[in-house]
């Protein structure tokens, strides 16, 4: 029979996979219609855990930008895998995890949910920062002075220090217990965490503006200013498609991630990492959360993932008309509006058998 110590280490193993496969739970606040306005509401909020709870409860004035950047991660998800077999697809009206079971597992796509959330919620922050929403954190007052390049720091320097700090404090709690920091999962989730703010932090812009007579530039005075969410989030799908399968190693006394295959180059900190193979998501699998493709639109001329071959997995699909019925033939009128024409049309739409 198995020892005490045998059994306790198991299901001290099962917990810690099972909290870290739930890391992020924390996403249903995104459909909370709670409006967290004092501490009370924290504990209303859906999917934290105990330590997000008292984070809350310290940072309230926090949590509505918090509830922001879990909308916009959930919205870019979607956004980035319009066309792909797995679409990011949610159960947010439903119990558990917003994503159902598709990122129990250390996959490619739970990369990019943890790398967009910790992103989202960073950026959220930041923004309402430099906007004056919250007290204790304005504009970024470090970039000031004059530049190598000649120009004046002035205006409204994006914080993304505190965003990302904030995001760090908020979005890592779950992983950062003694025992759970330890496990794959836990560090394949800090990893991709951070992969998600980097490309967020590393990729800041100097935007600037000209002073002087008839729009000349006699002065420039410049601002650093976050990317749009768009383009954080079209980095991170590019970071997806090219990410490295990893296992834990011990390297001195510290655990890490190191690459399966010892050919490939070891990732940076902005690389997104995983652990276990994504399924097909081609047909409906409850046990793992696939949706299945049958009855997705397709494009019947793209031979890319978006085409009806890849798409419908072979199965091949169905052609209907559908009305389209839009604006068209526009004129403008001084003074001042646009007249159109309704135009009705027919289009061939293709779906997944």
């Amino acid at each position: 029979m198995p020892t005490l110590n045998v059994i306790l280490v198991f299901l001290l193993y099962a917990l810690v996979s099972t909290c870290s496969a739930t890391a992020n739970q924390w996403l249903r606040v995104a459909a909370s219609a709670v409006s967290v306005r004092t501490e009370d509401a924290c504990e209303k909020l859906h999917g934290l855990i105990s330590r997000q709870v008292q984070i809350c409860k310290r940072n309230v004035e926090v949590m509505d930008s918090v509830k922001e950047g879990a909308r916009m991660s959930i919205e870019e998800c979607q956004f980035q895998f319009r066309h792909r077999r797995w679409n990011c697809s949610t159960l947010i009206n439903r119990r558990g995890p917003v994503f159902g079971k598709v990122l129990e597992e250390g996959t490619r796509e739970a990369a990019f949910v943890h790398s967009i959330s910790a992103a989202g919620v960073a950026h959220a922050v930041t923004r309402a920062c430099s906007s004056g929403e919250l007290e204790r954190c304005g504009c970024d007052r470090t970039v000031r002075g004059t530049s190598p390049e000649g120009f004046q720091w002035a205006g409204c320097s994006d914080n993304v220090a505190f965003g990302a700090a904030f995001s760090q404090t908020f979005v890592d709690a779950r992983e950062r217990g003694r025992v759970a920091a330890t496990s794959s999962r836990a560090l394949m989730n800090l990893h991709n965490n951070e992969a998600g703010r980097r490309n967020l932090v590393d990729h800041m812009k100097t935007e600037c503006k000209c002073h002087g007579v008839s729009g000349s530039c006699e002065l420039k005075t410049c601002w650093r200013a976050m990317p749009p969410f768009r383009e954080v989030g079209a980095r991170l799908k590019e970071k997806f498609d090219g990410a490295t399968e990893v296992q834990q190693k011990k390297i001195g006394s510290r655990r890490e991630l190191v690459p399966l295959n010892s050919d490939f180059k070891p990732h940076s900190s902005s690389d997104l990492v995983y652990l276990d193979a994504s399924p097909d998501f081609c047909v409906r699998d409850t046990k793992v959360g696939s949706m299945g493709t049958v009855g997705r639109v397709c494009n019947k001329t793209s031979k890319a993932i978006d085409g009806c071959e890849l798409l419908c997995c072979g199965r091949g699909y169905n052609t209907h008309t559908r009305e389209v019925v839009e604006r068209c033939s526009c004129k403008f009128h001084w003074c001042c509006y646009v007249k159109c024409k309704t135009c009705r049309r027919t289009v061939e739409v293709h779906t997944c058998k």
